[in-house]
């Protein structure tokens, strides 16, 4: 049985095909069909009647992790053949090191023939002493397309070229131009994803509601358009996650924009990509239709950036206030509670208040969520008629206020990163004396290594904020979500009856919570609405504007009063 076992491997012989872009598609010989074609007349010329194929297409040569090459070595050790043909050495790989194990270890000690066809290699006719060479050459072929892609794609990403596949939602324009149109099938989902998102309901419960109504998640909705995508696996499936949500929500994509240069690799012997700082990148603005109003985008991710504390009430659900009040005294988000007797009653306090020795606040701030309702729904009303009743008026608040705060920030952001690199160049020179004390002896080398330590952990933080600001302050010049935007916004809720978690995400940024205070012998609350975009605004007193005479009766028996506060 054994010597039949034996009989059947000389007879069996494998051919190996691999055809990927590094090849460069060097001429039709390459192609896998050719290649089979000759390794199978070259094989059965050489008396191999029993022939093993093994395919590896599309994938790089500088990389031995290729599941058909994985699987015809492990046949090797399994004494399945005794022979190997490619139709040259480079298609076994480009990786010399690797290659050169192969060729001169594993082969041999297995006794297996290698014909490289091309190479004019075939070991039972003698070693031939130019494969090493072949194999360097082989690697440096790899190195060279590798850098002229390098290059090639720096100056398309530079030209506004999407580097990458398009995002869930888009897809290749099937003009065969590089641009990217609207999947409207799947922009669907991603405008429901938006749009829930504005109305308060969380990326768990979105995953969960998308999962119910068994929509595919993207990779699964592109097998089953027949889209290859790196990662895709043959079996559907219905089941989102956060994260898939999260992703989704960041990507700046559906606003119409091109961001290249994201990702990079770190040599063209490892294909994993890795996450390219910011300021690195490349972003082309409104080069593909829009799915997402950037307005919309914006202000998601202004919420999304935030750490909130999201209490729920006695039902389960979340306050549609909570992340968005500040204690205007020492700035803490304001926390959401219930009375625990009548649960009717929801309210806000400062969460600096009162925290035994890290208090940090002196007063509790504490407003009512009836009161804060009626509030806010009336001032976002007195804003609606402002914009339709005095549009001229509306738009000169609305315009100089946004450049103002922008500016603003934008000066605040600017005298901080001075600050920090003037410290930066301070602690190099603080580096430097140091170091030339130590060489002179003037301190000790305990001295020395306690200092340094001291400066180098200064430093770092230091270069970090300066990297953030940096970051921040190009941001902001490049920043679209202008005041036409904020205007717009406004506008479709002239008709608002009630208050909506969606109508506070789209409106408003934060509302600064000021102590109730005795005027005139009234309790009176003051908030002051910073609204995205533009900031607190005071909404002037005109004929046609309704007032906000906004009052609740309190438990302790006192009526709490509105007053209004532009900042």
């Amino acid at each position: 049985m054994r010597q039949s076992s034996n009989k059947k491997r000389e007879v069996t012989a494998s051919l190996y095909l691999r055809l990927s872009r590094d090849d460069n598609l060097d001429g039709e010989s390459y192609s896998i069909g050719n290649q089979k074609k000759l390794l199978t007349a070259v094989a059965k010329e050489k008396g191999y009647t029993n022939l093993l194929i093994y395919i590896d297409d599309g994938i790089s040569g500088v990389t031995m992790n290729r599941p058909d090459y994985i699987r015809m070595i492990e046949d090797f050790e399994n004494n399945k053949s005794s022979a190997l043909f490619v139709k040259d050495l480079s298609r076994i790989g480009r990786n010399y090191i690797e290659v050169g194990k192969l060729t001169e270890e594993f082969l041999p000690e297995h006794d297996i023939r290698l014909v490289a066809v091309s190479d004019n290699i075939d070991t039972q006719e003698g070693e031939n002493e130019l494969a090493p060479i072949k194999n360097l050459f082989n690697e440096w072929y790899a190195r060279d397309i590798s850098k002229k892609r390098r290059i090639s794609n720096k100056i398309k990403g530079n030209a506004g070229e999407p580097m990458g596949m398009p995002p869930y939602g888009y897809m290749k324009n099937p003009d065969g131009s590089k641009s990217w149109v609207v999947d409207e099938e799947a922009a669907n989902v991603v405008r429901r994803i938006f749009d829930m998102t504005l109305e308060g309901v969380g990326t768990h419960q979105i995953a969960d509601i998308l999962a119910s109504e068994n929509v595919l998640i993207p990779t699964s909705y592109w097998i089953s358009k027949g889209i290859g995508r790196p990662g895709s696996k043959t079996a559907l499936s219905c089941e989102w996650k956060s994260s898939t949500i999260v992703s989704i929500l960041s990507k700046q994509e559906y606003c119409g924009d091109v961001l290249n240069f994201k990702t990079y690799s770190k040599s063209y012997k490892n294909k994993k990509r890795y996450a390219n700082d910011r300021e690195n990148w490349v972003i082309f603005k409104d080069v593909h239709e829009p799915i997402i109003d950037r307005a919309v985008w914006e202000t998601i991710q202004e919420r999304r950036s935030r750490k909130t504390r999201k209490k729920q009430k006695a039902d389960g659900e979340k306050n549609m206030f909570s992340g968005l009040l500040v204690c205007a005294d020492c700035g803490s988000n304001l926390w959401y509670h219930f009375n625990q007797a009548n649960h009717d009653i929801q309210y806000f306090n400062c969460s600096g208040y009162n925290k035994g020795n890290r208090k940090i606040c002196n007063s509790t701030h504490y407003i009512r969520v009836d009161f804060l309702e009626k509030v806010v729904l009336g001032e976002i009303r007195r804003l609606t008629k402002l914009a339709t009743q005095y549009e001229s008026e509306f738009a000169k608040i609305v315009m100089g206020h946004s450049i103002k705060a922008a500016e603003q920030e934008r000066q605040l952001k600017q005298k901080e990163l001075n600050s920090l690199t003037a410290r930066d160049k301070e602690l190099d020179n603080l580096f430097e004396h140091l170091y030339e004390d130590n060489v002179c002896g003037k301190i000790s080398d305990d001295r020395f290594a306690k200092m340094s330590v001291k400066y180098e952990s200064e430093q770092k933080e230091v270069s970090s904020r300066i990297k953030e600001l940096q970051t921040e302050l190009e941001s902001e010049k490049s920043k679209a979500v202008t005041s036409d935007m904020f205007m717009a916004s406004v506008r479709k809720y002239t008709r608002a009856r009630k208050l909506t978690p969606r109508m506070l995400n789209e409106l408003i940024e934060k509302i600064e919570v000021h102590q109730s205070e005795k005027i005139d012998g009234k309790t009176v609350q003051r908030l002051t609405i910073h609204y995205n975009c533009i900031g607190a605004i005071e909404i002037p007193d005109l004929d046609k504007l309704p007032e906000n005479n906004v009052s609740v009766h309190t438990r302790q028996g006192v009526d709490v009063h509105y007053a209004a506060c532009a900042s």
